[in-house]
């Protein structure tokens, strides 16, 4: 799904994705439960699964929601490791100083980045909650997104939020971090050819 190789809408042979992985039906069936509680794919009235089609509304119901949840937990986070974590952040932000990357390679930075920016948040369930829509996120990127990124902005917006960090003004950085998903998703519409206007 993340590669772009499976269309939305399209339903999933069994008996094909086992063979192809190697695996008995029993994990693979235990497996795309799991992906259904996601919200990756759905069942198809007792006949199988399908993956979930993609819904203009939704992608963009998806962008508050990733705010709220990554800014609730920084909240969380005991304030004096947000420092230190944001000194690294800015390091990091600093070392992907690529004008364009690929895409794949974009979304590994950038996932290292918030899972780093996340990492003193005691709320394990939140934190997997944040994975499950960033997953949601991930599942549109990969069918909007061409296979070079434009890196520049989001690095120069990372840095923002992480000098907000280390100066302790949560406030600040948790507004920069609502700038960074929606400047972001508006990047991946505009770079799809879709208005952000349009969508919904």
């Amino acid at each position: 799904m993340r590669a772009g190789n499976v269309r939305p809408g399209e339903s999933i042979n069994e008996v094909q994705l086992a063979a192809e992985l190697g695996v008995s039906r029993t994990p693979l069936r235990e497996a795309l439960i799991a992906l259904e509680s996601e919200g990756q794919i759905e069942s198809e009235n007792g006949k199988g699964f399908r993956f979930v089609p993609l819904s203009a509304r939704e992608f963009e119901e998806l962008c508050p929601i990733i705010v709220a949840l990554e800014s609730l937990a920084i909240d969380l986070s005991p304030a004096d490791e947000l420092a230190g974590i944001g000194e690294q952040l800015a390091a990091l932000a600093a070392e992907f100083n690529d004008d364009v990357a690929q895409h794949a390679l974009v979304n590994r930075r950038d996932d290292e980045w918030h899972n780093l920016m996340l990492s003193a948040c005691p709320n394990q369930r939140l934190l997997d909650e944040i994975a499950g829509v960033r997953r949601a996120i991930h599942r549109y990127e990969s069918l909007l997104v061409s296979d070079d990124v434009m890196v520049e902005r989001s690095a120069i917006e990372h840095a923002d939020i992480a000098r907000h960090l280390v100066e302790g003004d949560l406030d600040a950085a948790k507004q920069a971090l609502a700038a960074n998903w929606t400047n972001g998703m508006r990047r991946l519409l505009a770079d799809a050819g879709i208005s952000w206007e349009r969508l919904g």
